[in-house]
């Protein structure tokens, strides 16, 4: 991360907006903000594949019944307009192929992909990749709904709009499946 470029880049933005940067209230702000985006964009440069070796946290389960976790909040920034993607929350289920992980491992995967410029759509899907990378199993499907400042504080300023996106593998690509799990994470 160029902590001194996301610095000049703040000063940027406070200059062609018109402020004084070296006002009192503005004159650490390019530091707090070179600091604010190292910390939400810290996984830009890391792949899934190192995700999933950084949270490969699993135990042995001969069970093999649906196991998710819903309510996982998290926030990331579009890769549009570096805007917010808010008030989001991911659910996350799989079918287990011999072994779990630990849930923990689960909202810090979540975690993790967020900390990257994003699409929702692919907020989702890395979630699944990674998570198949773990378990070694394709049965897994993430839901994650959330708003986006991108629609709701600018352009047609739509306050309350929901996007809700699916990502599903192996037998949560049958319809039924998914409409199970969708009525258990409401």
């Amino acid at each position: 991360m160029d902590m001194e470029k996301l610095k000049q880049a703040a000063k940027l933005i406070i200059e062609a907006v018109g402020e004084n940067p070296e006002r009192e209230g503005l004159a650490d702000t390019p530091e707090r903000f070179a600091r604010m985006m190292a910390e939400r964009l810290e996984y830009c440069s890391i792949s899934n594949e190192e995700i999933a070796r950084r949270f490969n946290k699993t135990f042995e389960c001969s069970d093999k019944d649906l196991v998710f976790l819903k309510d996982i909040e998290v926030f990331s920034f579009c890769e549009h307009h570096i805007a917010l993607m808010y008030d989001m929350k991911v659910a996350v289920g799989y079918i287990p192929c011999g072994r779990v992980i630990g849930i923990s491992k689960i909202a810090r995967i979540a975690d993790a992909v967020t900390k990257r410029l994003q699409i929702q759509e692919r907020i989702g899907e890395d979630i699944r990749a990674v998570l198949q990378m773990i378990l070694d199993t394709p049965d897994i499907i993430v839901c994650i709904e959330g708003e986006h400042s991108c629609m709701t504080a600018r352009g047609i300023r739509s306050i309350g709009t929901k996007t809700v996106t699916v990502s599903s593998g192996g037998l949560f690509r049958d319809f039924d499946r998914q409409q199970m799990f969708m009525g258990m994470i409401k």
